[in-house]
C-alpha cells in the first residue's frame, strides 16, 4: 500500500471516490471541505493499492491549537479513513500503519481520529475501530447523539403527541426553504448568545454558501407563526441520516411547542424518503463528559436511541 499527500490534483478523484465509499458523507467531499479556504493546514492522504488505485482517503488537517498534532478533521463532525471495502481486517491495520509512518516521519506527535457514526454507514465498515484499539490509540472523549431508526422505531412519547397538538392549534405552520435561512439564524445566533456566549460554527454566509453547492443535502425547515419565523432547524441530508444541524426557537416558538411541529415535518419527510436514521444530534457540553439531560429527553422522546461519537488519539512517537 502506497501513502500519497493529497493535492489538488486529486480533487475530482477524491470526491468520486468519497462517493462510492461504505462510510462517507458528503462533509468528507472536497468540495465540502474547500470552504474552510486556507482556515487550516490540510494534510490529507490518499492510500493506494499496488496498481495506484484509491482503495481510501483520509481528510486531516494540522490541529489550530497544537501544531504537532494531526486531526481528521478539525472542520468537521467527523472524519476518519473512508473506504470501498477494501480496507477490511488486516488492509485496515496495514493503513493504519502507513498514516502513522507517513505522520511520524513528519515529525507529528499525535492524530486525533474522529470515527464516522455507524448511522451514517452504507454497509458495516468499523475495522477503524478495531484497528484503534490495536494500535494502543487512548479514548480521549465520547459524545452521546439520539437518532431515530426507522425500522424499529419506539412509540413517541405522550407528551410529544400533545405538544405537537399545542403547536398545530396555535396556527404553527412549517415549510421547507432556503428564503428561511436568514430568519433562522437570527434566531440560532440569540439563542447561542444567551444560553452559551458561543456564536453557530457557520455564519450566514457559510452556510447559505454551502446550500447552493449543496442543495439536495442542506434544507432549512422553518416554523412560522402569523408569518412570522418562529423555530427551526437546518438539515445535512446524507444517503443513509437526515440529521439536525442546527436547531433554534424563539421564546414564542417555545410557548407553542412549535419545534414538535417542524421536528414531526421532518421526520415524516425523512422516513418517506426511505432514510434509514433521522438523528437529532448531540446533547454534550464540556467535550462530552456533560449531557444536557433535558435536551437529550426531548429528542428521545420521538422515539430516538444513543449513538455513540468516538473520539480517539494516537501516539506517533512511539519506540
Amino acid at each position: 500500500m502506497k501513502t500519497v499527500s493529497y493535492c489538488e490534483e486529486n480533487f475530482a478523484a477524491w470526491d468520486e471516490f468519497v462517493g462510492r465509499s461504505l462510510n462517507g458523507t458528503f462533509l468528507h467531499t472536497r468540495r465540502y471541505l474547500s470552504y474552510h479556504g486556507k482556515r487550516f493546514r490540510d494534510v490529507s492522504l490518499l492510500l493506494k493499492d499496488e496498481d495506484g488505485k484509491i482503495v481510501g482517503v483520509f481528510p486531516a488537517a494540522i490541529d489550530p491549537n497544537h501544531d504537532k498534532r494531526i486531526v481528521s478533521h478539525p472542520g468537521i463532525t467527523y472524519g476518519g479513513i473512508l473506504h470501498t471495502g477494501k480496507l477490511r481486517g488486516a488492509r485496515m491495520l496495514e493503513a493504519f500503519d502507513n498514516l502513522k509512518e507517513f505522520y511520524a516521519a513528519q515529525d507529528f506527535a499525535s492524530l486525533r481520529y474522529k470515527a464516522v457514526p455507524e448511522i451514517y454507514h452504507h454497509a458495516p465498515a468499523a475495522d477503524d475501530l478495531y484497528a484503534l484499539f490495536i494500535n494502543n490509540a487512548r479514548r480521549y472523549r465520547c459524545d452521546l447523539s439520539c437518532a431515530i431508526g426507522f425500522a424499529e422505531r419506539p412509540a413517541v412519547s405522550s407528551r410529544r403527541g400533545r405538544s405537537l397538538k399545542k403547536a398545530l392549534k396555535a396556527g404553527v405552520h412549517v415549510e421547507e426553504g432556503t428564503h428561511y435561512a436568514a430568519a433562522l439564524w437570527g434566531i440560532l445566533e440569540d439563542n447561542l448568545t444567551r444560553k452559551y456566549e458561543a456564536r453557530p460554527v457557520h455564519t450566514l454566509e457559510e452556510i447559505t454558501h454551502l446550500q447552493t453547492l449543496f442543495s439536495e443535502q442542506i434544507k432549512f425547515v422553518a416554523a412560522s407563526l402569523n408569518g412570522e419565523v418562529i423555530a427551526g432547524v437546518v438539515l445535512f441530508v446524507t444517503d443513509m441520516t437526515v440529521h439536525a444541524q442546527y436547531i433554534a426557537s424563539s421564546e414564542t416558538g417555545y410557548e407553542t411547542s412549535a419545534l414538535d411541529a417542524v421536528f414531526n415535518f421532518c421526520i415524516e419527510a425523512a422516513a418517506t424518503q426511505g432514510k434509514r436514521y433521522f438523528d437529532f444530534g448531540t446533547s454534550n457540553e464540556d467535550d462530552g463528559r456533560k449531557i444536557n439531560a433535558t435536551l437529550y429527553n426531548f429528542k428521545s422522546e420521538f422515539g430516538g436511541g444513543g449513538i455513540a461519537h468516538e473520539f480517539y488519539e494516537l501516539n506517533l512517537q512511539e519506540n
